[in-house]
């Protein structure tokens, strides 16, 4: 690979345990800002069991790529995942994007048609400006930034617990995911998402099969903003998970995974 985007030799990826198979169906799921591959476990997990090549990224600076230093923008994630979907033997994959993943996934379907065969797109928004005061408060590494996203990422479901497992805790995991990564990384995400202004563009210019999927109490990319987006690209559905913000795939993880499952056969 070459080019400064360019996975290198130590990219961090889950497959969930199953070895990538040349020529199967492959997916590409990524993440959005300070979080990491983990949000995607149930989903993930599915789809590697079920006929695909599942491969959940660390975008740099992220997760295990913890050490590599972090893509600046939007553009550049977009770089990075075409390389990464060349690096694994991939002719062209279907992406799973969230946040910030969904523009990334977004750039990278307008720029690479021929390298998206399907692109899943969740809480996700032609624009999604960042309040100045969290600009702010994730510039100088202040903890309340990672406070304040948890309290605007979840629905009334994550506010009251909310996980599938007894004794779990929605918005509890999601801060702690955020803390442990490197807050001058969740900086950098967030201004990456701030400074994106070609939502509008990408999405003429997308051609592959899309979902849009918007979470009906989404508070940080909101329903309406998704159907937008939907509307912005030919031929794409939007559906809405009920009881869920913008976390959708960890709130109503079963909900989210039956959609992808009927979009992505």
């Amino acid at each position: 690979m070459t080019g400064s985007s360019a996975p290198s030799a130590s990219i961090a990826i889950s497959t969930y345990g199953r070895a990538v198979v040349r020529g199967a169906r492959t997916a590409v799921l990524v993440h959005g800002a300070g979080m990491d591959q983990s949000v995607w476990t149930l989903q993930g997990r599915y789809l590697a069991f079920h006929g695909w090549n599942a491969v959940a990224v660390d975008l740099p600076g992220h997760g295990r790529a913890r050490g590599q230093p972090p893509l600046r923008s939007i553009g550049e994630i977009a770089e990075w995942l075409a390389a990464l979907i060349e690096a694994i033997g991939a002719e062209r994959a279907a992406v799973i994007g969230h946040s910030m993943g969904a523009l990334a996934a977004l750039e990278l379907a307008a720029r690479y048609p021929t390298r998206v065969s399907q692109l899943a797109l969740l809480g996700a928004a032609a624009t999604m400006p960042v309040h100045p005061e969290l600009l702010e408060l994730a510039g100088r590494h202040d903890r309340k930034a990672v406070e304040l996203i948890c309290d605007w990422a979840f629905g009334m479901r994550g506010h009251m617990g909310g996980s599938a497992l007894p004794g779990g805790w929605l918005m509890g995991t999601a801060r702690e995911l955020l803390l442990r990564g490197d807050p001058a990384v969740l900086a950098i995400d967030l201004a990456a998402c701030q400074e994106y202004r070609h939502g509008d563009r990408a999405a003429a210019a997308v051609r592959c099969p899309t979902l849009v999927l918007v979470g009906a109490e989404d508070r940080m990319t909101p329903p309406r903003a998704g159907r937008a987006l939907a509307e912005r690209i030919a031929g794409a559905g939007c559906v809405e998970i009920t009881e869920a913000g913008h976390m959708m795939m960890v709130e109503q993880p079963e909900a989210t995974l039956s959609e992808l499952r009927r979009f992505m056969g």
